[in-house]
């Protein structure tokens, strides 16, 4: 199926608004929405509830559909708005979810998204969204049939979800973004861990930053125990590491997330500034994009998380540019009192090549935990 033969539909359907955060399982229909000609209106906020935010808006004021789109693992930021604003015994918004299923019961997927993938289409039964599910298979007569159906539920003031499975969307021109950023995100992370002092250990988001740190300390050291890799919950690792940070107030906790990744829980940052633990780092590597699931723009390419954080009240901030800048980290890293945060601007480059844990998530676990309690 063509992700514009789609899109063009959706607009002839009365939708106006296309709202989302990316998903790989959709790169094409996020590619799609990027290089469309047609007149719908595209927005990516910071996480899946906002955009149901937004969809409710959207309608509010135009008394037309909006299209959602998310990966499955987003299904949890929808369920709030979803049934405490738009489902039909409330204010009956209707809406469309395009929904990539990653974790599809039977197919090959990283352990994060497996038991997501096996309640997907359990949680749009117990939130009463009736649902199609389409692959590679599809046919577009089929696609109408689905299209149709999903109109006979906005005329019912209640949303419909299309559940795509991996495969499903054509190769068609592929959206190409590039920041102006000048630092290679991998030798960044090689470089943070260099500098760490000694007993630290280290929280990192979802993605690409994880399977790079991953390899680097196997580089570097031989090994990954003190780093936690929080392979899923995505926006969630500032708060892991605050929790660790707050259990053990001697060690350093140095916490590496991506700007997408800050964006979908920005909350973090005055909770962290006002409990201040003095052994708190907070390193946000920015490059302007979801680059794991596609290098699709943020939608808030110009946010300063230095000067946000600052506001917020951390202690110190750096916005760091330059291989110059960098190498006078160490001291954040090492004994300045935290809060602090550093803020480095990276490119979009990554191996081709990059691989994933060799561990199950568990065998991880464990080994951070023995890691954090002295017997490694």
């Amino acid at each position: 199926m063509k992700a514009q033969q789609l899109l063009k539909q959706i607009e002839k359907m009365g939708i106006e608004v296309v709202t989302g955060v990316p998903d790989s399982t959709l790169r094409q229909f996020c590619d799609g929405l990027q290089t469309y000609n047609g007149q719908l209106k595209h927005y990516v906020p910071a996480n899946e509830g906002g955009a149901v935010g937004i969809a409710v808006g959207a309608y509010l004021a135009t008394g037309k559909p909006a299209c959602v789109y998310l990966q499955n693992s987003g299904i949890g930021n929808t369920v709030n708005p979803v049934a405490s604003l738009a489902n039909k015994e409330v204010y009956g918004i209707p809406m469309l979810f395009i929904v990539g299923w990653r974790g599809e019961p039977g197919a090959s997927d990283e352990p994060q998204h497996v038991f997501q993938g096996r309640i997907t289409c359990d949680l749009y039964d117990i939130l009463n969204i009736p649902y199609s599910v389409i692959d590679a298979r599809t046919t577009w007569e089929e696609m109408s049939d689905i299209l149709n159906k999903a109109e006979e539920c906005f005329k019912n003031r209640e949303q419909y979800a299309i559940i795509v499975k991996k495969g499903t969307f054509e190769a068609e021109d592929k959206f190409e973004w590039r920041n102006e950023n000048l630092l290679n995100r991998e030798e960044v992370l090689g470089s943070l861990l260099k500098l760490a002092p000694e007993g630290a250990c280290v929280v990192s988001t979802t993605g690409k930053i994880s399977r790079e740190l991953y390899e680097q300390s196997n580089r570097l050291y031989g090994g990954h125990d003190r780093l936690f890799m929080t392979v899923g919950g995505m926006g969630h690792a500032s708060m892991i590491a605050f929790g660790i940070a707050q259990a053990d107030n001697r060690r350093r906790v140095i916490c590496i997330e991506g700007d997408g990744a800050v964006l979908m829980h920005m909350g973090a940052l005055p909770f962290i500034a006002e409990n201040a633990p003095e052994n708190y780092v907070h390193i946000i590597i920015n490059n302007q994009a979801h680059e794991s699931v596609g290098a699709m723009p943020t939608g808030c390419q110009t946010a300063n998380f230095a000067e946000l954080a600052k506001a917020a009240g951390y202690k110190k901030t750096l916005r760091i540019n330059t291989k110059e800048e960098l190498s006078g980290i160490g001291s954040m890293l090492q004994t300045e009192c935290g809060p602090v945060l550093a803020e480095i601007m990276v490119t979009l480059d990554a191996r081709a090549d990059l691989g994933r844990p060799a561990e199950s998530a568990g065998e991880n676990r464990d080994l951070f935990m023995s890691y954090l309690n002295g017997k490694i």
